[in-house]
């Protein structure tokens, strides 16, 4: 008995330690009021929080803190919810003008209920098919047009150049220097032929640069050319004068250079003789230098990229075989501005002939009028918004209630029935006259 009181105070004395340790931390040995260090808690002198590193168990990935890593602000949080909310709306939008679209689409179309009911329906469908085939052309010549303006639209037409002077003889009796000397003045203008356009063009709009070169010996080195060239900020003119002093008739020479748009250029002799071309824009070059490759099979058969080059070509780029992507660089060396056009003209000081005018007839490139139509048409809404009213005439312009019409009995009225015979009289009458038609046709 007594060892089992021994024994049994002893198992008590052990419970008690450990629950004392489970619930306080107390290790047997421990003086009183001490406890524990809580898990993950470092050893030693306390520290700043976050120094010691936290209890990891064997096998687990140890979790580093990001130091840069700050809290979302409530601002930040609610700008994403806004933006987030304006998103999920924009999005409901779309969709619902996609639906909107396919009902509008589906309205259109019979069900094949009403269409085994009514055979007249068939009419219909045939017009929404052609309706579908009218939209699919003039889709695709929208995108011809879309084209088309990519490229440039010019045409030839005839510019009147006029050149005359008038010649003012000294007075004796002028009260100013500028009447005591005789002078001429000289005019240069223009006008567009067969112009047809609302907006008149200006004169010099036709041209790059304008020179006249006057008599040196007459007028010296530094008094004889008289120049104008285009430049960002030029205002356009009808016209050129120049006035200078003299009583004699001076010979002077006029020359043009004319604004090309796209710009084009004089070929080199060789190359010119070579594709048969004097002066043109470098797309145009290009196209028939790939032109003469392909009739005289120039290009390599075993790689596409190079080009072999005959005789000619080798005199002129200077190479036995060349790239395709090397010709534009080389042509560079081998195009010049296009040559002026030049017109010798006389200033007549005759006293007897007042005003001499020239006319000279000069080929420029202008818009194509019906690049202005094109234009116009793809930018233009109103045809589009009126095709948009019909079809929505069409689906709602509809005669009745048809709220009333979906019931039943709107279809039990009284009147109903004499409706119903109605249209089967027209119909048998309808069909009585095809019959008489071909019986008609066969007796004949």
């Amino acid at each position: 008995m007594a060892t089992d009181e021994v024994t049994g105070g002893a198992r008590k004395a052990t419970k008690s330690k450990l629950f004392e340790f489970l619930v306080h931390g107390v290790r047997p040995g421990m003086p009183s009021g001490a406890r524990m260090p809580h898990q993950g808690a470092p050893m030693g002198p306390p520290g700043p929080p976050y120094v010691g590193s936290p209890s990891v168990r064997p096998g687990m990935p140890q979790t580093v803190m990001e130091t840069t890593r700050k809290r979302t602000a409530p601002q930040q949080v609610q700008q994403q919810q806004v933006q987030q909310q304006v998103q999920q709306q924009q999005q409901a939008t779309q969709n619902r003008t996609r639906s909107a679209k396919r009902r509008k689409m589906a309205d259109k179309i019979l069900p094949q209920r009403i269409r085994e009911l009514v055979p007249e329906s068939q009419a219909y469908m045939d017009l929404l098919a052609f309706e579908r085939k009218l939209d699919q052309t003039i889709m695709r010549k929208r995108v011809d047009i879309q084209e088309a303006l990519k490229r440039p639209m010019k045409q030839k037409r005839k510019l009147r150049l006029y050149i005359s002077n008038t010649f003012n003889p000294a007075k004796s009796d002028a009260d100013d220097s500028d009447g005591s000397i005789a002078s001429w003045e000289l005019r240069v203008e223009g006008k567009l032929l067969d112009d047809l356009s609302k907006q008149k063009r200006k004169f010099s709009s036709f041209f790059k640069s304008l020179v006249i070169e006057l008599d040196k010996d007459l007028y010296g080195p530094d008094n004889h050319l008289v120049e104008w060239h285009r430049t960002p900020t030029t205002q356009e003119t009808d016209g050129f004068q120049v006035k200078r002093p003299g009583d004699v008739s001076v010979r002077c020479t006029l020359l043009l250079m004319l604004d090309y748009q796209p710009p084009q250029f004089k070929l080199d002799p060789r190359l010119a003789r070579l594709l048969g071309i004097h002066t043109q824009t470098r797309s145009a070059i290009i196209q028939a230098l790939w032109q003469y490759i392909k009739t005289n099979k120039l290009q390599d058969s075993h790689d596409k990229e190079y080009i072999n080059c005959d005789k000619y070509f080798q005199q002129i780029f200077d190479c036995p075989r060349l790239k395709f992507s090397e010709i534009p660089q080389r042509l560079t060396n081998l195009l010049l501005p296009p040559d002026p056009i030049v017109i010798n003209h006389i200033i007549s000081v005759d006293p007897n002939d007042q005003k001499k005018t020239a006319c000279y007839d000069i080929d420029v490139e202008v818009e194509d009028p019906l690049k202005g139509q094109m234009s116009s048409f793809l930018l233009s809404t109103a045809n589009q918004q009126e095709i948009t009213a019909l079809d929505n005439k069409v689906m709602t312009d509809v005669v009745g209630n048809p709220e009333e019409e979906r019931r039943a009995e709107f279809y039990h009225e009284p009147w109903s029935q004499e409706a119903v015979s109605r249209y089967f009289y027209c119909k048998i009458q309808q069909r009585r006259q095809e019959l008489e038609q071909s019986l008609g046709v066969r007796n004949t």
